[in-house]
Formats: C-alpha cells, structure tokens, sequence
C-alpha cells in the first residue's frame, strides 16, 4: 500500500475539476440477474461535458475507464470502469458524509477510483485500500463496487470512515438491487441531494425486476433515458408535441438524465473468476436523449473509435451528441437549461433525436449481444472483437451522414467495411 499512500499524497496535491455535482447510481447482485452477471451503473452530471473511454496499463491491472476529455486530468483521474481481474468501481457524490467537518478540500473521487482499478481485485482489496490511505481522504461519495467473486456493495464514504452495504445481504438488499444518488443512506437525511432520481430508480428497478428484466439491453432503454417524474407524476413521453420543427418547452428539473448528464455507462461483469475477460461495458457518451451506447471489452486490447478520446482529445460519438443536444436546450437566458425543448427530443412524427437514435442503437445492441453469445460458446474469441469495433465505426459514421448529414469521424478512417457490412 506504499506505492497507494505515495498516490494520494502526490494527488492531493493536483485538486481536478470536474468531480461529479450529481449523479444516479445502482448495482444489481449477479445473484439476481438473468446470466448471473453483475451490473454497475452510472449516469454521470458534471460540468464536464466532453467525455470518452480509455485504456490504461499503468497499475497492476489493465483496466477500461471514462475519463474526462482533455489529456491533463484524464492521467489522474477516472470516473468509473473495470479491471481485467473483473473489478469495477463508480460513484455518486453524496454531499451528507462530512457534515461538521472542518476539511475543505474534496473532490480526490476520481483519483481514488483510479487507484482501485490500478491495484484492487476484489471488495477485500478496496476495503484494505480504504482502511490503510492517509486521511483525510478528500471524498464525500457513495462507492459501488463489483467483484469477480459475486461481491456487490455500495461504500459510503467520507474523509475519515465508510459504511458498507453488501448487495448480497437480504436484511440490506431484498432483491440484490442497491440505488444511490446523491445523499448517503447512513448519514443525515436532511441534508444532501437526488430524492427525486432516487424514487425513480426504485420504480423503474422495480418494475424491471417484476417484468424479469433485469438485462443490459432493456436497462440501458429505460433508465438514462426514462422522461418520468416521480413528484409531479408527470411523463414527458406523452402528449407529444407534432414535428420537430414546431418547439415546445417542458420544464426540466430531476429527471434522471439531467442538462448536466455528459455520459451514461453500464458495467457487465464477471459472473466468476473463470471468466474475468468476458466482463465488458456499455458507454453512452454525452446527453443520452441524443446518444447511442457502445459496447466495449478490455479483452480486445483496444477501443472503438468513435467513443475513444481522438487526437482533439474528443470523442466523436459525444461531440455528435453534443452538437444534438444544443437543439434541445436553446434557451440561453435566464435558467434556460431548466427548459427542454421536447420536439428535438421526440414527437408525433418521429423525427426527435432519441427516436432517430434508437434504431440505430437496437442495431448495435442486436450485434453486441450475438458476440457476446458467441464469446460464451468458444465460437468466437477476444481477436474477434476488434472487427466488430470496425463494423461499429462504420456503421456509426454511415448512419450519421445519412440521417443527419454528420461526418462523424471527420474524415478519418474506420476500416474498409465488407460487402455485408455495407449491407448492414
């Protein structure tokens, strides 16, 4: 734990920008989930809106990361991802754990998560990681943890100690599910943020849990892009306005997906230590009413291209979405964020861009899930993925100058695509 405690003190020294002001989290036990696979999710709010995946090499484990879009604090930093011995981390700022105390300096949540990739295995390893680090550790956040070993738990946390809830634990989590958004559970309740989202991610888990749907494809629809409130009890996906072209403002305040949501990612991992390469993850980059999520595994060795930080330290796929997002918050006066404008998002004519993006999405995910099928069996291998990487990029980049006259790569190449591919 030298090299760790060596880290945190050179890293207190750098406070980034960019920690997450809120973010709606859960975990799901692999016990309860249809293949037995564990899932660590996160919708991430920040002002950082440019965001990407990267790999890293410089710890003890490999390990597949969102990073912020900039070369500086994508070196220090990491704000959720996985490790090749099936290891995954994310959080949620929780605002209640360091109440009364003195220590101003927060924000080392991102360094921390990068620290647990590089070094840790299992929730042992993070607790060890947690008990022996120099305190203060600079953190006010909920930690959800997954292991190899069927560990789930979500580490509240601040300067000084941690709570643990263990998803495993039925007195804890009835049904393997934890939830955490922006207060934690053992600290004041007055105090802190995310109620809202909370409620309705409870209610959309639970009914998933209730349909036995607890699987990648039909969460990643449902949560980062769910249009209910659950206070007002209002649904924007109703009552739809006409056309695109026709702009209707609905106010837009504690939903899950936020102005401020710049990527939404989902964590599959391992179901046991056996099969640590078949882990991967599903990354939504940018505002997810105007993204697509992208899959991606450790195992290959390398990255999609589109939702890889490019040489402009940008990735294409959340600069396209970025550039969509603009249509729905053109308000620039007053609380302009706090005002959505629906008809760019869906409408009667389905022209909206999460209509437009959907499909495009369910293709993606129709491919991703015969692989993944196909890894299980030994029919494919991990050398096979990176074709699938170049079928995305192309894909991607011919869907995009179709539908909505985008050069998404900017003229860089995706790989020749086959004759099937084209016709894909």
């Amino acid at each position: 734990m030298k090299h760790i405690s060596h880290f945190i003190l050179s890293g207190l020294v750098l406070i980034l920008a960019g920690q997450s002001f809120a973010c709606t989290t859960f975990l799901i036990a692999g016990k309860c989930t249809a293949d037995g696979k564990p899932i660590l999710y996160k919708n991430r709010d920040t002002k950082e809106m440019d965001n990407a995946l990267a790999l890293f090499n410089d710890g003890k484990y490999k390990y597949l990361a969102v990073v912020n879009g900039d070369n500086k604090s994508s070196k220090h930093a990491v704000w959720g991802g996985y490790n090749e011995a099936g290891f995954a981390i994310i959080n949620s700022a929780a605002y209640n754990n360091n109440i009364g105390d003195s220590i101003k300096d927060t924000g080392m949540d991102g360094h921390l998560m990068k620290l647990a990739l590089m070094n840790c295995c299992s929730l042992n390893d993070f607790e060890c990681m947690l008990d022996t680090l120099k305190k203060p550790l600079g953190v006010d956040s909920n930690f959800g943890v997954i292991d190899a070993g069927g560990g789930a738990a979500y580490y509240e946390t601040g300067n000084y100690k941690y709570v643990k809830y263990d998803a495993n634990d039925p007195a804890v989590a009835p049904n393997g599910i934890l939830i955490r958004t922006n207060h934690s559970m053992s600290a004041d309740l007055s105090k802190g943020f995310g109620f809202n989202r909370f409620d309705n991610a409870t209610r959309i888990l639970n009914t998933a849990r209730e349909k036995k749907s607890l699987t990648p494809q039909y969460l990643l629809k449902a949560f980062p892009r769910s249009l209910y409130h659950p206070r007002t009890k209002t649904d924007l996906s109703v009552n739809l306005p006409g056309a695109k072209d026709q702009q209707e403002f609905r106010f837009f305040m504690d939903f899950i997906p936020r102005f401020e949501t710049a990527s939404s990612f989902m964590i599959v991992g391992a179901k046991d230590r056996d099969h640590t390469q078949d882990a991967m993850m599903w990354t939504i980059l940018g505002f997810p009413l105007t993204s697509v999520a992208v899959p991606a595994w450790l195992s290959a060795g390398e990255l999609p291209k589109s939702v890889k930080m490019n040489a402009g330290f940008k990735a294409p796929i959340c600069d396209a979405a970025l550039k969509f997002k603009d249509e729905c918050f053109p308000i620039k006066i007053d609380k302009g964020t706090y005002y959505i404008n629906l008809s760019a998002v869906a409408n009667r004519a389905g022209s909206g861009y999460m209509q437009l993006l959907g499909p495009i999405e369910d293709k993606i995910i129709e491919k991703a899930n015969s692989l993944i099928t196909d890894l299980e069996k030994g029919k494919k291998s991990d050398s096979d993925i990176p074709a699938f990487y170049s079928w995305i990029d192309d894909y991607l980049g011919r869907t995009y100058r179709e539908q909505f006259n985008m050069e998404l790569f900017n003229n860089e190449t995706t790989g020749k695509p086959t004759d099937e591919e084209r016709r894909n």
